[in-house]
């Protein structure tokens, strides 16, 4: 049985995050041979959002473009782009433009958002993101079938982000997988069965399951209740990867960054993480 693929989501923000940086998480990522390389979006760094992703933030489709012309192989995506921010004629150009010069390796993870003042900043309805989210995510597909300058998004997969009942209904209805975001195992277990009820009441496929983990490894098991996927010994994360392979996940995002934005300023823990659960996972 051949292993889950999997990825890892770059810290793109706080004190540590510069661009030789940034350069270095993607060699390593490429190196240690993981699929796919994702990072997060912000686009007004204001005090909701700097509370969790201080500056320095560097904008996705900005760092991709860049990082896409430094790697030539490893998968290039956002995990998540929130869709609200951006005309959706804008997003689906820069998409299928980057997705044409990077040999088509785009994934586009996306999702609502959650920073009031964010929205509030840039002009948008917070209590309209839902419906701009669907009728934005429309508008792009749109183009990339039938405007000819944007026909390079036509093969983009389109991953939505989210862990809400919204999340999941909106991921049956136009996503190409379901992208759920740190949790629990029993979580995720009653989550998917949701899913695939889902998929059901709306007469469509389920969705393939890409989900974003935790990656916070331990000498010693977590033995605590609510612990997350992807935290513990190597064992117990090779367990998750196991269990997620199980419920269908395809590929699993890895998520270094566990809330110490000083983190950033010490890659190289990340990275060794990284490398031991691969090799672990590789002996199997």
């Amino acid at each position: 049985m051949s292993i889950v693929r999997l990825g890892v989501n770059v810290p793109n923000f706080g004190p540590g995050t510069r661009p030789d940086v940034l350069l270095r998480w993607a060699q390593t990522a490429e190196g240690l041979g993981l699929d796919l390389l994702m990072l997060s979006d912000h686009v007004a760094v204001t005090p909701d959002v700097a509370e969790q992703y201080p500056a320095p933030f560097y904008e996705p489709f900005t760092t991709l473009s860049w990082l896409a012309g430094r790697t030539s192989g490893i998968r290039l995506g956002t995990t998540v782009l929130i869709v609200p921010y951006r005309h959706p004629l804008l997003v689906a150009r820069m998409a299928a433009n980057l997705n044409d010069l990077s040999g088509g390796r785009l994934v586009l993870g996306v999702g609502v958002g959650w920073a009031r003042q964010e929205f509030a900043a840039l002009g948008v309805p917070f209590a309209e993101r839902g419906r701009l989210t669907d009728e934005y995510l429309n508008a792009m597909r749109t183009a990339w079938v039938n405007v000819a300058d944007y026909r390079g998004g036509a093969s983009i997969p389109i991953w939505i982000g989210g862990n809400s009942d919204a999340g999941i209904r909106r991921a049956v209805r136009v996503g190409d997988a379901w992208h759920p975001l740190r949790f629990t195992m029993p979580w995720l277990r009653s989550a998917t069965a949701r899913l695939a009820q889902e998929a059901g009441q709306q007469q469509r496929p389920v969705p393939e399951l890409a989900p974003r983990i935790a990656l916070r490894l331990t000498t010693k098991p977590v033995t605590t209740e609510g612990r997350l996927a992807g935290e513990g010994s190597v064992d117990q994360i090779a367990a998750d990867l196991a269990d997620l392979q199980s419920l269908g996940a395809g590929t699993v995002l890895l998520d270094p960054f566990n809330g110490d934005p000083e983190e950033t300023s010490h890659p190289e823990a990340a990275w060794q993480a990284l490398a031991t659960v691969i090799a672990h996972v590789r002996s199997k």
